[in-house]
């Protein structure tokens, strides 16, 4: 028997009357299954969350924290497409076929562009488990030969386990006028910048969609979400009103805002008593020197 066609278990006789019929069973999550959600922020440090010692407001973030775990020994590739593809199926880049960007393939097994079927992604290990499963915001899993209307598809988010997808598929956009694709298809954006559009709530407004669509359906249905944001990605499109609410307070520059933020970390329990900073870049001037 397999989980995604079980064998017949009823019987087929010569005509109706020897026969007898059998659905299978539907699928059910395991008793307790949570609910998952991951959310990805790229190219944000893991210091620049007022929870690991930073002074950026990150109120929710920090109410997560305080109820929860935070590690501090969590690994990037320092790439983007790589450390999607280690966070997604739990295996090293180069195993799975994406050791560089997707866009950076080599013509070899470790460097293809996507994540080889070999590999599975949390969503197509949730989903035969009666999870439901949501890919929202960047993807940067599949070739950019593959980004066009006519496919192929099979690396697209409903490619590889997710039941429903709102993002973009490359690895920047313009988060006032994205390249949007909905599912299988592009679609243009809900409203305009004028209108004060922005791709990171319209990412989180979609969410709530997708789940509330799904709760209605099926109450208490689990689900895994996966949630990656692009705005601190270049180019970095920051709304107005955040950036006003910080003017000035990096005046001091970035020498002595590291020093604070360790120094913060040390306080919380992050970072031992004894680490240090690593050197300073060699083409970065230091902040009195710029």
């Amino acid at each position: 028997m397999s989980i995604f066609e079980p064998d017949f278990a009823g019987v087929i006789g010569r005509t109706w009357h020897d026969s007898q019929p059998w659905w299978p069973p539907e699928l059910a999550p395991p008793e307790g299954a949570p609910n998952v959600v991951f959310i990805v922020l790229d190219d944000v440090g893991f210091a620049q969350l007022g929870c690991f010692g930073s002074d950026i407001d990150t109120p929710h973030m920090d109410a997560l924290a305080a109820g929860g775990l935070r590690y501090n020994n969590f690994h990037t590739t320092t790439l983007c497409s790589p450390t999607r593809s280690c966070l997604l199926t739990g295996r090293n880049h180069h195993s799975v076929g994406m050791a560089c960007i997707a866009e950076a393939t080599n013509g070899f097994p470790n460097n293809r562009g996507r994540i080889t079927k070999r590999a599975a992604l949390l969503s197509e290990m949730l989903r035969p488990h009666g999870y439901s499963t949501f890919a929202l915001g960047k993807w940067h899993l599949v070739s950019a030969e593959a980004q066009n209307g006519a496919g192929p598809y099979d690396d697209w988010p409903l490619g590889r386990g997710f039941d429903r997808y709102y993002g973009f598929l490359g690895a920047d956009n313009n988060q006032w006028n994205p390249d949007l694709v909905y599912d299988n298809h592009r679609v243009e954006q809900p409203a305009s910048p004028d209108d004060g559009y922005h791709l990171s709530a319209d990412l989180v407004d979609r969410a709530i969609e997708f789940i509330r669509d799904q709760q209605s359906a099926a109450p208490g249905k689990p689900f895994f979400c996966y949630l990656a944001f692009g705005a601190a990605h270049a180019p970095h499109h920051a709304p107005r009103e955040y950036i006003e609410r910080y003017a000035g307070r990096y005046a001091k520059g970035w020498d002595q805002t590291r020093d604070e933020w360790l120094a913060r970390q040390k306080e919380l329990g992050i970072a031992p008593a004894g680490a240090g900073l690593a050197p300073r870049d060699s083409v970065v001037k230091a902040w009195a020197d710029r």
